[in-house]
């Protein structure tokens, strides 16, 4: 089977051999680090070896539920910010076709103080038959608080509180908690994030597979990828080892004022994927003062509006290209006699060749302008290709956080707003 592979061509006078060889040695010390769980947020790894010893028995459960909620309910409202939804949103979005009907369509709720939205969602679900998946580690952060309060009163007014018992699911604390103290309370049934998972590093746990599975998406070849590049990077070293390659160029760029990383996608149904990345990486390097500010764009859209800026601005950017070497589907196109629009140059070539082209000449464009390119290339994507990119991208950002010099597990600076909000709505004790 085909791997992920990094290509280095579009680095060329940007990262010497020596500066790689050296950078190498020190992530290398990282990665052994991390395997030796020695370093900073040691009880945060809870990630790393997932793949392997995840619960199996709530792996199982996991798919029972899906075809439960499956059975009958059109939509699940799945409810929570950050780490407890970008990963689920991410996975789904790249992998659905959006104009197709799911047995069950998730819906994304909590991830934002938007009155809006949720009176928008209210009026829209009350009619149709639905679920509820609520994901909080304590139950009282307040974006996906609110939103179980609201759509939890519409669920119980629809259906009773037997039944809305039956379409209540949670993901909360194993042992502890407002929301697990309820969910004891009420019956609902119920599934573990594990305190040695922090909520960035989470979409491989019930967090993201719930959601994933009630799509119809197959989470045991999504589990497959996490674990075929886990064994990968656990026996290459170098060059060869993609996540110590990746955590050291990006390191050696940021060494040489190269402070933005753009991930640049070239499909966009890859947009919530880049969401996910930005937590992931900004939330673990972002602090003391340092950190690489993670970006996006999905091309060729935004080289419509970002292109100019990329090619000629302030010379602080790097891109990281994910390049899709096969696409699931695709479409030719056809030949016209009249030819207005000036492109029978390119009739019966698909799509999907121009943008590869499109591609490579931005890629050559950008270099030329002083910003380097780094271009991850997946053979496909699919359920194990995106596992096996999730967790490439997470060994990566928790490498790269140490070779910074940082805790890549914890995020202080997301407590200091939420205090300034408690007290402005005299929250007693703020």
């Amino acid at each position: 089977m085909k791997k992920l592979t990094l290509e280095y061509s579009y680095l060329k006078n940007h990262v010497r051999n020596d500066e790689m060889e050296q950078m190498l040695c020190f992530a290398k010390n990282a990665a052994q680090t991390l395997q030796e769980e020695s370093g900073a947020g040691n009880d945060f790894l809870g990630w790393q070896n997932l793949p392997q010893n995840y619960d199996k028995k709530e792996f199982e459960r996991i798919k029972q539920v899906a075809k439960k909620i499956n059975s009958h309910s059109e939509y699940l409202i799945t409810i929570g910010i950050g780490g407890s939804y970008l990963g689920a949103k991410a996975v789904i979005e790249a992998l659905k076709n959006p104009f197709a009907k799911s047995k069950t369509t998730v819906i994304f709720a909590g991830n934002s103080i938007s009155g809006v939205y949720l009176a928008q969602l209210v009026e829209f679900i009350k009619e149709k038959e639905f679920s509820i998946n609520v994901i909080s580690k304590s139950g009282t952060t307040t974006e996906p608080a609110i939103a179980f309060r609201i759509l939890r009163e519409v669920l119980e007014s629809r259906y009773g509180k037997e039944e809305a018992k039956n379409r209540i699911f949670v993901t909360t604390d194993a042992k502890r908690g407002a929301l697990k103290k309820l969910a004891d309370e009420e019956g609902y049934e119920t599934f573990v994030i594990a305190d040695n998972i922090g909520g960035r590093y989470s979409v491989l746990t019930a967090v993201g597979l719930l959601p994933i599975a009630v799509e119809g998406f197959d989470i045991d070849r999504l589990m497959q990828g996490a674990f075929d590049c886990m064994e990968e990077i656990k026996n290459t070293t170098g060059t060869e080892n993609i996540c110590q390659s990746y955590a050291a160029i990006r390191n050696i760029l940021y060494n040489k004022g190269k402070n933005i990383e753009l991930l640049v996608s070239y499909e966009p149904n890859l947009q919530s994927f880049s969401e996910w990345y930005k937590q992931l990486f900004g939330e673990s390097e972002g602090k003391d003062g340092k950190g690489i500010f993670p970006a996006s764009v999905i091309f060729s859209t935004d080289l419509h509006s970002m292109g100019q800026y990329i090619q000629d601005g302030r010379r602080m950017l790097f891109e990281t290209v994910l390049r899709i070497e096969k696409p699931g589907v695709d479409i030719e196109i056809p030949y016209m006699e009249d030819d207005i629009d000036g492109i029978n140059y390119i009739s019966g070539k698909t799509v999907d060749l121009i943008n590869q082209k499109a591609l490579e000449a931005t890629a050559m464009a950008h270099v030329k302008g002083n910003v380097p390119n780094l271009l991850i290339n997946l053979p496909e994507l699919n359920e194990y290709y995106i596992g096996y990119l999730m967790y490439f991208f997470e060994k990566a950002c928790a490498i790269s956080g140490y070779l910074l010099v940082v805790n890549p597990f914890n995020q202080p600076g997301v407590e200091e707003y939420k205090k300034n909000m408690f007290h402005l709505l005299g929250k007693e004790g703020y």
